[in-house]
């Protein structure tokens, strides 16, 4: 019957199309998961201008993405495109809190907001290593600062109380903040205490001296 055949050319068609996009799409968010990457190790390594090369890179790769599945949104929001995105997030609010520049917000990057609390969550992971980095030359106050951006993005993170399929899942991730920020807290005061009695150390051995 011809509206058999025709219903079965029309769906061969939209099927291939659709078929197409997601390849490109999964291939751009390998992509911009590597960019993100490559961007949070530099920053690591204080390579500045890299890091933010990378995080240009990703940056088109996710308006190149917003644009190839703007005709299918179910693509855009599925888990794999999202994902890739927040890697994206994640990798710029690393590079902006450890350089102690304006934070950019999710209108700024083009992004979802669930996406965006879910990336500002995994944050915290990176300012922790940052911590832990600079502990190793004795306690500062730029880990303090570190410390005190987590302690901001803990508290807006746990006054998202809503389903995790719309916040993709963000309740899990705030518990895990909570660890991560407790665990820094301890090291940070432990650090603390430890220069404190170095110091007073120092000032009896000066004392005695004199």
């Amino acid at each position: 019957m011809d509206i058999f055949n025709s219903v079965s050319e029309n769906a061969r068609l939209s099927f291939e199309a659709r078929s197409q996009a997601r390849d490109k799409a999964l291939a751009r968010a390998r992509d911009l998961t590597r960019f993100a990457a490559h961007s949070i190790r530099a920053i690591h390594r204080s390579e500045a201008d890299l890091a933010h090369q990378n995080l240009d890179d990703a940056r088109t790769l996710v308006e190149d993405l917003k644009r190839d599945l703007a005709e299918y949104p179910d693509l855009y929001f599925a888990g794999y495109t999202q994902d890739a995105i927040k890697e994206f997030v994640e990798a710029t609010l690393t590079c902006a809190l450890i350089e102690n520049t304006p934070v950019p917000a999710p209108a700024d990057l083009g992004v979802e907001y669930a996406t965006y609390l879910n990336g500002m969550a995994e944050t915290t992971g990176e300012l922790r290593r940052r911590c832990l980095d600079i502990l190793r030359q004795g306690y500062s106050p730029e880990a303090e600062r570190l410390l005190t951006c987590m302690d901001e993005i803990y508290s807006v993170l746990v006054t998202m109380d809503f389903p995790d399929a719309i916040t993709y899942n963000l309740r899990r991730h705030t518990d895990l903040v909570r660890g991560i920020v407790e665990r820094t807290r301890a090291d940070l005061t432990l650090a603390l205490r430890e220069q404190r009695l170095q110091q007073a150390l120092q000032d009896v051995s000066s004392k005695l001296g004199s």
